[in-house]
């Protein structure tokens, strides 16, 4: 079927749905979903959850995690790997037979390229492997592929290698490209970037077939995938930003799955029997971040005031159910290593002593960067009311994810309100390493996708004992060794407070089968079905 004929039909089977009795057809998942914060699906670029589980449906990785308990790692295009015995290197075995959707063979060579470009093209997945000590000068010798059926990471530092397997499993920078097709759309040097933008170059269950921003991204079933093809033909992505246009469409049957609802339609949709809840806990984590080369929030006294002025009871109550857990700690919740919360509460009193101890005693004018979606916008707006009790005046600036995330990279901010923390890895250095480890605080180190940096927070004692922890072998001492960090953390009043831990709330059709989220974003469509 053409593709203009194939979005016709696609957009007549929903214009169709005008009855209580329509139905989405069979053969297709319909999402509706924000795509505000898709931009790129440049597996290299790609930052946010949205590309990770488009990407994850285009795309396929050396190894997978298992949705169901992510400790647990599964083979992808790895059908094994092995550790050496000083932990230095570790060896995948590339599965034969894989063919990209160009029909070209997927080798070893493939993955190896694939990982080297997200170093040579220094984009924000690159500081991931940065962090494991990779570079764009070594990352050829350190990445490489012995024959079209094995691939070699050697680790430039020490680490620990499950981190690493844990990483390749979650990041949408390690998935694996057609390197013949990219390069034959290389545009002056840049490694098919610009066209990588907007196409992809993928071996998963789907294929691309066009993408309109902020309007609509359809996929088809690829029926030369490896494991074999998917359950659905088509998978169609639908621009919804309004909660309760989401609401009604899945009332009148017009969508299978609606992504991002608010917490009033999300409890409403409880009591309909013909529509499901699931919820998976993520990583990511929501905070209330200052910026610490502001001169304000550079003295200590004034990021306590901040965390005494955040109403971590009321937001958790009235904003988050559905999107978040309450969580004070940098490290997520539910590992080993993880402190039980602080207990840190609104305490306006203590607030306005420690800014007038600052030389604040009238309190400050200052603004506040945030999403205009929920709930950052209702965190936002209670921050704004209990930042007031303490005499701080703040003005809410909501925008796009370019605007928000985009000043804070270029570290021109005062407060946002966001939502990150790595976190896709079980993993107390997923955590640490994107919201509190910052190796080199100077402004041309661009260490973008470090959060810490971003704050322009740094703590030579917290960066020394995180990097001793990662290596450490023993797991009681590296345990004793995160908890130690997040004391520190607590004790010097970190840039970056959690408010919440990411809870993803899906509200799905009863027909849809085999829909699980995953706690990394890596959400896969190809055992998706319907039943009728």
């Amino acid at each position: 079927m053409k593709l203009p004929y194939l979005l016709a039909a696609c957009a007549l089977s929903i214009a169709m749905i005008g009855s209580a009795q329509a139905k989405t057809p069979t053969d297709q998942l319909i999402i509706g979903m924000s795509m505000n914060n898709l931009l790129s699906l440049d597996p290299a670029g790609a930052t946010g959850n949205d590309v990770v589980e488009v990407n994850a449906n285009m795309y396929d990785s050396l190894v997978e995690l298992d949705p169901a308990d992510t400790y647990k790692i599964l083979p992808g295009l790895a059908e094994s790997w092995s550790v050496a015995a000083d932990n230095r290197s570790i060896t995948f075995k590339i599965r034969k037979g894989v063919k990209f959707h160009s029909g070209n063979p997927l080798t070893a060579e493939d993955a190896a390229w694939s990982l080297q470009r997200v170093l040579k093209l220094n984009l924000a997945l690159a500081s991931v492997w940065k962090g494991y000590g990779f570079t764009a000068a070594n990352v050829e010798q350190n990445i490489r592929a012995l024959d079209a059926e094995t691939l070699v990471l050697t680790l430039p530092e020490p680490t620990d290698p499950k981190l690493v397997v844990y990483t390749l499993g979650t990041s949408v920078g390690a998935m694996v490209l057609d390197r013949k097709k990219v390069l034959a759309n290389e545009k002056d040097g840049d490694m098919g970037r610009a066209w990588l933008t907007t196409n992809e170059a993928g071996s998963g269950p789907f294929a691309l077939n066009e993408w309109r921003q902020k309007d609509v991204l359809l996929m088809t079933r690829y029926d030369g995938y490896w494991r074999s093809p998917a359950k659905l033909k088509r998978v169609v992505l639908r621009h919804m930003t309004e909660s309760q246009t989401l609401r009604l469409m899945l009332e009148r049957g017009d969508i299978d799955v609606a992504n991002g609802m608010s917490v009033p339609d999300v409890e409403a949709m409880k009591k309909n029997p013909n529509v499901g809840i699931e919820a998976v806990k993520r990583g990511n984590v929501y905070y209330v971040a200052v910026s610490v080369k502001d001169a304000k929030f550079a003295d200590k006294r004034v990021r306590l005031a901040i965390r005494n002025l955040i109403d971590y009871d009321g937001i958790n109550k009235t904003v988050m159910p559905n999107y978040g857990l309450y969580h004070q700690r940098p490290v997520q919740m539910g590992l080993p290593a993880t402190l039980p919360n602080p207990g840190y509460k609104l305490d306006v009193p203590a607030a306005r002593k420690l800014l007038a101890e600052a030389g604040f005693p009238n309190g400050f004018k200052t603004t506040i960067r945030v999403l205009s979606d929920p709930p950052f916008i209702n965190i936002a707006t209670n921050l704004q009311s209990t930042l007031a009790l303490g005499g701080i005046e703040a003005s809410v600036i909501p925008g796009t994810g370019n605007q928000v995330y985009g000043a804070m990279r270029d570290r021109q901010f005062e407060i946002i309100v966001g939502r990150g923390g790595g976190g896709a890895e079980p993993h107390p250095h997923s955590s640490l390493r994107s919201l509190v480890y910052n190796p080199d605080n100077r402004d041309e180190a661009k260490l973008t996708n470090f959060q810490g940096w971003r704050t322009s927070f740094i703590s030579p004692e917290i960066n020394a004992l995180i990097e001793k922890a990662e290596i450490e072998q023993d797991e009681k001492k590296q345990t004793a060794m995160y908890q130690e960090i997040q004391k520190l953390y607590d004790q010097q009043v970190g840039a970056i407070q959690p408010v919440s831990q990411m809870v993803d709330t899906v509200v799905l059709q009863k027909d849809v089968r085999n829909f699980h989220s995953h706690p990394a974003s890596t959400t896969r469509w190809r055992e998706v079905s319907k039943q009728r």
